[in-house]
């Protein structure tokens, strides 16, 4: 299926690709190692919890993907660029996180999001096991960035970041000199690395299987 086909017979075809919603306990998640060895040797065991909202707009073009670039005020991932989401809070499903953090960081109402299923659990180095949430977002939402976690708000098309050839491999020399090695992908002038382009290149993978980029 082409992530340019009509958005009807493309939202079916998703969704049909997603994990129900339900926990998911002991799934092998995809991880911020998987290019390579563990760059984050002192990583914590006991892995915490969280959520991101891979959120599809529907636009004349075609489905995009709502992106934020963290605040430059933020200790940790300063300016990097993210999915909404974060830790979940005690009692909280993966979706529930995905829909309260959207709503936090950028303003989204829930109302205007249904959820559609989950898609591969992502372990980072700094801890946490991700869950990601994809739901599309009806037409008439407003979004206002939270100050305190968000400098900016954009979209990026989901054909772009579905292309195996945007998928750039990048090395970069951890704390300890060790090598990590981790996925990005560059549109216009934002460049996606990290955790957001490896939960980004599991959702390719469990779309349409894995292939070398």
């Amino acid at each position: 299926m082409s992530p340019h086909a009509a958005p009807g017979e493309i939202r079916s075809w998703i969704e049909g690709h997603l994990d129900p919603l339900e926990d998911r306990p002991g799934q092998e998640a995809a991880s911020d190692f998987d290019l390579g060895a563990n760059a984050f040797p002192n990583e914590p065991v006991t892995l915490t919890p969280a959520a991101v909202l891979v959120g599809l707009i529907e636009r004349p073009a075609g489905y995009s993907v709502l992106l934020t670039r963290r605040a430059d005020t933020l200790r940790r991932h300063t300016g990097q660029i993210a999915l909404p989401g974060g830790r979940s809070d005690p009692g909280e499903t993966s979706w529930t996180t995905a829909l309260r953090e959207a709503h936090e960081e950028v303003g989204l109402e829930p109302d205007y999001v249904s959820v559609a299923g989950l898609s591969s659990p992502y372990r980072t180095g700094t801890g946490f096991l991700v869950t990601p949430v994809v739901g599309f977002i009806r037409p008439g939402f407003t979004l206002q960035p939270n100050p305190a976690e968000v400098a900016d708000i954009f979209e990026t098309p989901f054909g772009f970041l579905m292309d195996p050839a945007n998928h750039e491999r990048h090395e970069r020399e951890g704390p300890d000199g060790a090598m990590r090695r981790f996925y990005a992908m560059t549109h216009e002038d934002r460049f996606i690395w990290g955790a957001t382009a490896g939960m980004l290149r599991a959702l390719y993978e469990r779309l349409y299987g894995a292939a070398v980029a």
